[in-house]
């Protein structure tokens, strides 16, 4: 059984690292090997990984890093499976929404100094695929449930209102401190764009966060792992 962690990918090389780092992390979970490929920017892809000659022969369960059911998880990645050719690939969901997740936002926000009473901004990468803007009002209403306050929803790249945007806007209604709460997995563009949004306060990336790391080796164990490893 072949176990494969797809992640984005960027030009950072912080960032490439952190995949790296959170892949052997979930693989000592699972007393297993996890290989990494990237949908985009950089390779290996996961074409290449599952058509390699040592992964081609033997099942593989495939585990989006990705926090909501994007064009990558709905488009890219069945079509990277389909070109593998690969006989037998199991794709688990991908890591968001869940409460899992939310708990690892919230917890972030709260490293980096958010403050009840603050104005509070879920900051994603962006998207214009309708289930994953979905998706994401759903992991804003979840972290305005824990955090018990209104959370707004803004984009680094695709779609709006950008975060800057968001971060003037709360301004304009009175805020006094704005906290943007780090909607991405790894450090890179849309993270320094976080950064330079005007805001108090600032999350980090997600991850290699203990409760990232715990969800997708859970995703791998549900994905029709056999019996001896979801026994573990």
């Amino acid at each position: 059984m072949n176990l494969i962690l797809v992640a984005h990918g960027t030009r950072k090389p912080g960032g490439v690292a952190m995949v790296g780092d959170l892949a052997q992390r979930v693989g000592e979970l699972l007393d297993r090997v996890v290989q990494v490929a990237f949908v985009d920017v950089l390779g290996p892809t996961p074409t290449e990984v599952l058509a390699a000659p040592a992964v081609a022969d033997q099942p593989a369960v495939v585990v989006p890093a990705f926090l909501s059911r994007g064009y990558h998880v709905r488009t890219d990645l069945p079509a990277h499976i389909a070109a593998s050719g690969h006989p037998d690939v199991t794709v688990a969901p991908a890591l968001g929404p869940s409460r899992q997740i939310t708990r690892v936002v919230a917890q972030r926000l709260t490293e980096s100094g958010w403050r009840p009473g603050d104005s509070v901004i879920l900051a994603a990468a962006g998207t214009s695929d309708p289930a994953a803007r979905a998706d994401l009002r759903d992991s804003a209403a979840l972290l305005s449930g824990l955090l018990g306050s209104p959370v707004d929803l803004a984009f680094a790249a695709t779609g709006a209102p950008s975060v800057p945007e968001a971060v003037a806007a709360a301004r304009r209604r009175g805020a006094r401190r704005v906290a943007v709460a780090s909607y991405l997995l790894c450090e890179g563009l849309f993270q320094d764009r976080l950064r330079h949004s005007g805001a108090d306060v600032v999350s980090g990336p997600l991850g290699t966060h203990p409760g990232v790391t715990r969800l997708i080796a859970d995703r791998f164990r549900q994905a029709q792992l056999p019996a001896t490893l979801l026994a573990r």
